[in-house]
């Protein structure tokens, strides 16, 4: 992927990190309610254990954290109900799109979306799934020996490795998702971030840089609905496109 973007390089090169405190909180704190309830121990419950190390690493209070966990195991009986509910589209440029939502009320939260879909001029509801496999995806701190931990990676069981940054980003089995970023800590190397999320399995390149703004203008305003958790998309925009775009 030398030379090229993909959505998931191309939000932290846009400091995706715009997003105010509060509303990722309230992300993070859903992902943890909803991932709690299938146990509230993390080292019984790997996706908990995911969901609550992703909030550490935004520095999310504790307290937060905890009654997250309390109104996923039910322990907190006033807590609204929470709803995983996916939809998939196409977005400007025919990108392929996943939207995952955690929600307290799908009515607005479908219409909400179906609204930002038909402003964008993108078609909601086409069945897009099936461009994307399930993946474990680990954010790995390169070092000072990038191609040392491209060996370990592979080693471990990496399937796809992809250079971002001051990063590499492996793609796993979901189920070896664990034991490869075990591997890879038990020798020394960092890893910022661990998910289990969906990966295209082919890129939809754009070189129109009106329609790539178009397309990631999109992308932007669904990340930043307070109900979507995960955006998943086929959106890759060759570096030097992405560096004629206008900076707001």
């Amino acid at each position: 992927m030398s030379g090229h973007s993909k959505w998931s390089t191309i939000k932290r090169k846009k400091g995706a990190a715009d997003v105010k405190r509060s509303a990722l909180f309230t992300k993070l704190a859903k992902a943890i309610e909803v991932a709690a309830r299938t146990g509230g121990d993390p080292d019984t419950n790997f996706r908990l254990k995911l969901a609550i190390q992703k909030a550490r690493s935004a520095n999310m209070p504790i307290s937060s954290m905890d009654k997250a966990i309390k109104k996923g195991t039910g322990e907190d009986k006033n807590a609204a109900i929470i709803e995983e509910i996916t939809y998939e589209g196409l977005g400007p440029g025919n990108v392929a799109v996943v939207v995952e939502t955690l929600t307290d009320n799908k009515n607005r939260t479908v219409s909400e979306l179906r609204n930002l879909f038909n402003k964008a001029g993108a078609t909601f509801g086409t069945q897009v799934a099936w461009q994307f496999d399930a993946r474990g995806i680990l954010r790995v701190d390169k070092g000072i020996d990038p191609e040392a931990l491209e060996l370990a990676a592979i080693e471990a069981g990496a399937l796809d490795i992809d250079d971002v940054s001051d990063s590499l980003e492996i793609a796993t089995l979901p189920k070896e998702l664990d034991k490869i970023k075990t591997a890879l800590e038990s020798v020394g190397y960092r890893v910022i971030e661990a998910e289990l999320g969906l990966v295209p399995k082919q890129a939809t390149t754009i070189t129109d840089p009106e329609l790539a703004k178009r397309a990631l203008d999109f992308l932007d305003a669904l990340d930043n609905h307070d109900d979507v958790a995960h955006i998943y998309s086929t959106l890759d925009v060759p570096d030097e496109v992405l560096n004629r775009l206008p900076h707001e």
